[in-house]
């Protein structure tokens, strides 16, 4: 008879896989849109990440509360609705309490409802399990994403201006890679992350076998 893994157990596995094991970013190469456009800087990274998160934890709680309630052939509707008015409500937040960061993300906040992380864990977890599974599983890959994003605009904003979360490193001697904050610079640390990434990874599955 299989064995049941305890409830403590699996919702630490659906949190920790969106972290590292199955990271949106890194693993599953998804929201490459955000990823590039915004991470010129950590502080927009990390506040389009924290609003996807949020985005993606409101949504697969709503969706999965009433999963058995949705018709399977409305179904995406009814997710990108959910999703859109989740985007709104962040929208106003942050245009409210966060009006610089509004400024700089732009068009971008409202793209959130097209990203297709948000919609997939919709489709492929929140609707077909319970309420907090799907929370922690939301939680997991949006902490992910903001970990990636915030990795990405680390290493922009240090090369491209010398500083981080605009406090300066390196004094005015300092010569800053200008092409590091350009749309290019976004290529170029997403190329070298998931270069060092799935080195990373090969290099541990080499060490299991060994």
């Amino acid at each position: 008879m299989e064995e049941i893994k305890p409830i403590e157990k699996r919702d630490s596995y659906e949190f920790l896989k969106g972290l590292w094991k199955e990271n949106p970013v890194f693993v599953a190469v998804l929201g490459m849109c955000p990823a590039l456009a915004v991470t010129n800087s950590a502080t927009n990274a990390m506040a389009m990440g924290l609003a996807s998160t949020f985005v993606l934890i409101s949504s697969s709680a709503l969706v999965s509360l009433f999963r058995k309630l949705i018709p399977k052939e409305v179904r995406i509707t009814t997710y990108i609705v959910i999703i859109a008015t989740f985007v709104t409500v962040i929208d106003f937040l942050m245009a409210a309490y966060a009006p610089d960061i509004h400024k700089a993300l732009g068009a971008f906040i409202a793209l959130i409802v097209v990203n297709c992380l948000i919609l997939g864990r919709q489709e492929a977890f929140a609707s077909k399990n319970s309420v907090w599974l799907s929370i922690v599983d939301a939680a997991g890959m949006g902490f992910g994403f903001t970990f990636a994003l915030l990795c990405i605009g680390t290493i922009r904003e240090l090369l491209g201006s010398g500083s981080l979360f605009g406090i300066n490193l390196f004094g005015s001697t300092f010569e800053p890679w200008v092409v590091m904050i350009l749309p290019p610079g976004g290529f170029f640390a997403l190329g070298t992350l998931l270069l060092l990434f799935n080195w990373w990874k090969y290099k541990r599955k080499s060490m299991r076998h060994e």
